[in-house]
C-alpha cells in the first residue's frame, strides 16, 4: 500500500498545471526556426550586381589595350579585388534595409554553398599563374564562379543559380575558342550577365 501511494502522489506530481506561456514561447521558438530554415537568402545585391558589371566592363576594355599580358592579368586581379569588395558592402546593406541578419541560417547556407568552389578556383587561379599558362584563366575563372554562384544560388533566389549555369556556359564556350577572345568573354560573363541578372534581381526582389 505504501507503494502504491507514492506512485499516485508522483503521478499527481506530474500531471500538475502546465505555463501556457512557456508552452507558447517553445512552440514560437520552433515555428522560427523552422521558417528560418526553409526561407531563401534574399540579400543577394541586384544592384551592386550591376556595378560589378559595370566595373568589368571598364576592367576588360583597360586589359584589352594593355601592351603586355601580365598587365591585363594584373587589371583583373584589381577588378577581382574591387568585385568582392562591392558585392560585399551591397550584400550588407541589402540585408539592413530588409532586415534580414548576415548571421541567419539562409545566409549561412549561401556562403557554405558558394565558399568550396570559390576558394578552389582562387587555388586553380594561382596555379596557373605560377605555370605561365594565361590563355586558361578566363574559362577557369568563368567556370568555377558560375560554378560557387550555383551551389550558394541553391538557398537563394531562382536567377541566382541561372546566372551560374550562365557563367558555366560561356567558360564552356571560352574554352573552345581562340585564347586572344580572353578578355572580350571575361566582358561577356563577369560584365554582362552581372548587369542583366543584377537589373532582374534588383527589379524582382528587392534592390
Amino acid at each position: 500500500m505504501a507503494n502504491l501511494k507514492a506512485v499516485r502522489r508522483e503521478g499527481e506530481k506530474g500531471s500538475g498545471p502546465i505555463n501556457i506561456g512557456d508552452r507558447a514561447i517553445d512552440n514560437l521558438a520552433f515555428i522560427r526556426d523552422t521558417m528560418e530554415r526553409s526561407t531563401h537568402f534574399t540579400a543577394v545585391p541586384g544592384f551592386g550586381g550591376m556595378l560589378m558589371g559595370a566595373t568589368a566592363l571598364v576592367a576588360a576594355y583597360i586589359a584589352t589595350i594593355q601592351p603586355e599580358i601580365r598587365d591585363s592579368l594584373i587589371t583583373w586581379l584589381v577588378e577581382a579585388a574591387l568585385a568582392f569588395a562591392i558585392g560585399l558592402l551591397a550584400m550588407w546593406q541589402k540585408s539592413k534595409i530588409a532586415g534580414q541578419s548576415l548571421a541567419s541560417v539562409p545566409a549561412k547556407k549561401f556562403a557554405l554553398g558558394f565558399a568550396p568552389p570559390f576558394i578552389a578556383g582562387g587555388i586553380i587561379v594561382l596555379g596557373i599563374i605560377k605555370s605561365g599558362e594565361f590563355y586558361l584563366l578566363p574559362p577557369v575563372c568563368m567556370v568555377t564562379y558560375g560554378a560557387a554562384v550555383v551551389c550558394g544560388g541553391a538557398f537563394s533566389v531562382k536567377a541566382v543559380p541561372v546566372m551560374g549555369w550562365c557563367f558555366i556556359g560561356l567558360g564552356a564556350v571560352a574554352f573552345a575558342i581562340t585564347p586572344s577572345s580572353g578578355n572580350i568573354m571575361m566582358a561577356a560573363s563577369f560584365g554582362m550577365l552581372h548587369l542583366i541578372f543584377g537589373a532582374v534581381i534588383a527589379r524582382k526582389y528587392g534592390g
